[in-house]
């Protein structure tokens, strides 16, 4: 009667692990590099590139999850201030620029714990 103990064992941690809160998948290197065509045009150093709303659909299309959204808000945030002369109105208004629905404000005072993936 060993044997069915091992499976129901084996079962019960595979629950456990499923069961498990996720953590986010995405990097902010990731978030970065694929937001990097898009500098110029939110500091107003040029027009926006095509690529910039590539890359804007490319991670919104990455973010499925609630961690993911989190991490890459977080993400944003901590990039952004490491950039000089950012135009915070075309910041806010990039994802519909580019053709893409956000359910929450893009600003630097939001919250990213309170960012869902559900709407």
């Amino acid at each position: 009667m060993l044997f069915p103990s091992k499976i129901i064992t084996c079962l019960l941690v595979l629950i456990v692990c499923m069961a498990a809160p996720s953590e986010s998948a995405i990097t902010c290197g990731t978030v970065t590099s694929t937001l990097a065509r898009c500098v110029g045009y939110l500091t107003n150093s040029g027009p926006l590139p095509s690529d910039c709303c590539v890359g804007v659909k490319s991670l919104n299309q990455m973010t499925q999850t609630t961690p993911d959204r989190r991490q890459v808000c977080e993400c944003l945030k901590s990039a952004a201030r490491d950039i000089t002369g950012l135009n915070t109105d075309l910041v806010a208004t990039l994802p519909t620029t580019c053709g893409v629905s956000v359910p929450y404000p893009i600003r630097f005072s939001t919250n990213c714990d309170t960012i869902s993936a559900t709407v």
